[in-house]
């Protein structure tokens, strides 16, 4: 926990820095059971053709709910694998919680996978913490108090042109219908760009560009759990977040263009046509 301090000090209420000591507690929690169970043969069932749910996913996401359960406080809970419902947009305080974000990654060994919670009031993240397990890497934020990894302030590259950017992207579940669109924008962006990269995860993704290892991600189809507490560490790191088309994100939204701010424009030139949302 000693590495989750500079964030909870930089909290300016107290009880957000309570909010992000109990987030940090659980994120790390849940990231043991995934470093316990990832060399271990894996129970596999399917959401959809592509769409995959492992034991780990369930045990990950109990470990948080009982390190989140003893927080005092009104707090709803939104998360993957047993609360995904949200016919209603929250309009209070609610925990949005991925236990394993990466769950096709993790079933097949690869090693780039995520627990994500963020603490929301209504549609505003106001802490967000994403933990890598394999690589021990906690990523951490809170709203007003910066970005961190493991202790170190994060800020996003400096790259001022898309032509010197590396950036990022993710493939939605359903991409037999949605082929023909994912294809034609990543084809604008490898002729553009000095490489994409496809981690799998998207808070792996956000966090990667909070810390300058990236320029810029966009995806389609995301959920609220994907991007909560990332988009928190990229705007807290100096990134800007928006939809397809430049306007105002909320993770409620199924688009998100992420970036370090500087090259934002160039990337919504490319990706406004991609917009389904008015």
């Amino acid at each position: 926990m000693e590495r989750a301090r500079p964030c909870i000090e930089g909290a300016r209420e107290p009880l957000l820095r309570e909010i992000v000591r109990v987030a940090t507690r659980a994120a790390l929690a849940a990231g043991a059971v995934l470093r316990e169970l990832y060399a271990q043969p894996h129970q596999v069932r399917h959401k959809g053709a592509i769409d995959l749910v492992t034991e780990a996913d369930v045990a990950a996401e109990k470990r948080v709910l009982e390190e989140l359960r003893g927080f005092g406080g009104e707090i709803a809970v939104l998360a993957e694998e047993s609360q995904a419902s949200y016919e209603r947009l929250p309009s209070g305080p609610v925990w949005i919680i991925d236990p394993l974000d990466g769950t096709t990654n993790f079933a097949h060994g690869f090693p780039i996978f995520a627990v994500s919670i963020a603490y929301a009031e209504g549609l505003a993240s106001r802490a967000g913490v994403v933990y890598l397990p394999m690589q021990d890497e906690l990523f951490c934020a809170c709203q007003g108090g910066g970005a961190w990894l493991n202790g170190r302030r994060l800020r996003v590259s400096g790259v001022e042109a898309l032509g010197k950017s590396l950036l990022a992207t993710g493939f939605p579940y359903a991409i037999e219908s949605e082929v023909d669109g994912v294809i034609a924008a990543l084809r604008r962006f490898l002729l553009r760009t000095q490489g994409v990269r496809r981690a799998g995860a998207a808070a792996v993704d956000l966090a990667y560009l909070a810390a300058g290892r990236t320029d810029g991600f966009w995806e389609i189809n995301l959920k609220p759990w994907d991007t909560a507490a990332g988009i928190l560490l990229v705007s807290e790191a100096g990134g800007a977040v928006s939809t397809l088309a430049g306007g105002e994100y909320s993770p409620y939204l199924p688009e998100l263009l992420a970036s370090n701010g500087r090259i934002h424009a160039e990337m919504v030139e490319q990706l406004r046509d991609f917009s389904r949302l008015p």
